[in-house]
């Protein structure tokens, strides 16, 4: 577990936007960057325009290191069709992505750590590895014992997110089905994802 855990809210407020869109993410009060120059207007360099884009992308996924981050993106590069899309296709295929997709948990860090501690099974065998890559057509489920936790129970009932329809879930069963891989459009981002400009800083 890394420390962005308890410093998740710090990562609004350095980007300058709220990119979770939870009501209590500091930028909502403050609308600038932290430290003595954060209200300072400059125009960023094509360098820093694409940087943004990358922390803004690899950020909204929670703990994905910069060595994970690499390792999809060469594998987006591999894949045919628009790298672009892939890159998102990947990040979304991701077990941590999905059950946060699926409302199962509150936020994307709760979800890593919630598949961390073997609360997940995938075509009914338990699986812990929150990059875990889900395919068409899997089954996800929540193991029984962790059904009634106070979590997942008040995760499924908040209206603060909708389910996208490459998932579909039964509320009851606490379970679901990944129907597809989405393209970037299909995917209910709060802030705009710039997956190109992520592609062309590691390009360059």
């Amino acid at each position: 577990m890394t420390k962005r855990i308890q410093a998740k809210h710090k990562i609004d407020r350095r980007l300058g936007i709220n990119l979770w869109g939870r009501p209590k993410s500091p930028i909502n009060m403050r609308a600038y960057r932290p430290g003595q120059h954060g209200q300072r207007r400059t125009k960023p360099s094509d360098y820093g325009v694409q940087l943004h884009a990358k922390q803004k992308l690899k950020g909204y996924y929670a703990n994905i290191t910069e060595r994970q981050f690499r390792k999809i993106y060469a594998e987006a590069v591999r894949c045919r069709g628009d790298t672009g899309e892939n890159l998102v296709g990947l990040l979304e295929r991701r077990l941590d992505a999905v059950i946060y997709r699926m409302k199962i948990v509150p936020t994307m860090h709760a979800s890593r750590q919630f598949v961390s501690h073997g609360h997940i099974l995938v075509n009914g065998r338990r699986v812990n590895i929150p990059s875990y890559l889900v395919k068409e057509g899997d089954e996800i489920s929540v193991r029984e014992k962790a059904r009634d936790l106070e979590l997942v129970q008040l995760a499924l009932k908040s209206s603060e997110r909708d389910i996208p329809d490459y998932i579909t879930i039964d509320e009851k069963a606490v379970k679901g089905t990944f129907v597809r891989v989405p393209k970037l459009l299909d995917v209910p981002y709060p802030v705009q994802m710039e997956p190109q400009l992520v592609i062309e800083f590691y390009s360059r």
